[in-house]
């Protein structure tokens, strides 16, 4: 290599290292610059009480006692409905006329019956009188009047026998015509007059309810059933659009398991009017066990990792991400059994996907003020000129 480029090569590498400087300068202050701070809302943890609430659904059915649905006596043909889905009745109003020809003429055979009947027994009487005075004349045995005595029995016991079947017929023509046992409303209408029906509950020909009368079997998980108590109150969740909040309160809890589920049903009877229809599918909350006294958090500050939950405490300028174990939940408090204590200022707002240990702006609070930075050119607080 000659001199003139031995002296090149020095030059070369300091231009180099000048040109290099202010880019690793810049890239050594980003690596030092500090994170943006997350602004986050955040509510205290406090003491108080909470009850727990079972969720389920249900349907809505009258009450025992407020649904009558009309059913053939014995295969028949329908001579009158006057009636039509939606109209009112009134206890006592016709609702089906049957077509029972049988049913009238076994009326009027067992008539009949009986006529003949108490005939006998007044013809067995009469001969019992008889041989009581040919008795007492020395004229008849006394086998005699025992086997009259013993015919007035025997024909007693058959006119008996004959008025309970004319009275078992009479019942049965009865029911050629059936009337509302209470004020309703029709709910459906299955027939109209001349349709030939079966003596069959899949063959109705009226359903009437009482609309005053309504209650909800809620279908309740089997693992909630022991939280369920007779008396305790519940409501529609949600409420029917535009209406009150409808209140229910439980009237039984039966202990065996609906067939081939996991449920019990838990019979619900409404506290005052209701206005819905029946048959109706519903989600109710029922009242169920109440803690007192135990720390409670917002339902918006649990963060749920899998089965785990947690909640991020603001500690200063700090998130900290606390496990927690939760108990009860009415949705909008939380149980929290371990894991914070009363007092504990957690977010409730701007925690999703925060790490641990974050750093964070509280909303609503003024920023800290900066350190302030040397003027330019000035020696720097505790440095030497």
């Amino acid at each position: 290599m000659t001199l003139a480029a031995n002296r090149l090569v020095p030059a070369i590498a300091a231009a180099a290292i000048l040109v290099c400087a202010p880019g690793c300068a810049r890239h050594a202050a980003e690596e030092v610059e500090s994170e943006t701070p997350v602004t986050v809302k955040i509510a205290p943890a406090a003491l108080g009480t909470i009850r727990g609430v079972v969720h389920a659904t249900g349907i809505v059915n009258p009450a025992p006692g407020a649904d009558l649905v009309v059913v053939a006596p014995e295969a028949a043909r329908i001579a009158e409905v006057p009636l039509a889905a939606g109209d009112r009745v009134r206890r006592g109003d016709l609702l089906v006329r049957f077509d029972i020809p049988t049913a009238a003429a076994e009326v009027e055979r067992q008539e009949a019956e009986v006529g003949r009947a108490q005939a006998a027994v007044d013809n067995a009487g009469a001969a019992l009188t008889r041989a009581r005075e040919l008795f007492e004349r020395g004229v008849a045995a006394r086998k005699e009047v025992e086997d009259a005595t013993r015919g007035v029995a025997d024909a007693g016991a058959a006119l008996a026998q004959a008025r309970a079947s004319l009275a078992s017929s009479q019942a049965l023509a009865r029911r050629a015509v059936v009337r509302a046992t209470f004020d309703g409303l029709v709910a459906k209408r299955s027939h109209n007059p001349g349709d030939l029906v079966e003596p069959s509950a899949g063959d109705p020909v009226l359903r009437v309810i009482d609309p005053s009368r309504l209650e909800i079997v809620a279908a309740v998980p089997l693992a909630d059933a022991p939280r369920i108590e007779v008396g305790a109150a519940a409501r529609l969740s949600p409420g029917p659009p535009g209406s009150a909040e409808a209140a229910l309160k439980v009237i039984s809890r039966p202990a065996a398991v609906e067939a081939g589920t996991a449920t019990i049903p838990v019979r619900l009877g409404f506290t005052g009017a209701a206005d819905l229809p029946v048959g109706a599918p519903v989600q109710v909350d029922i009242d169920a066990e109440l803690h007192r006294g135990v720390v409670l958090v917002p339902v918006v500050a649990i963060v749920r990792e899998g089965e785990d939950a947690a909640v991020f405490v603001a500690n200063g300028t700090k998130a900290k991400r606390r496990p927690v174990q939760i108990g009860l939940n009415d949705g909008t408090s939380v149980e929290i059994r371990s894991g914070i204590n009363a007092g504990d200022q957690v977010i409730v707002d701007g925690q999703a996907g925060l790490p641990d240990d974050a750093a964070i702006k509280v909303e609503g609070e003024p920023a800290g003020e900066k350190e302030k930075e040397p003027a330019r050119g000035a020696p720097e607080k505790g440095s030497s000129t």
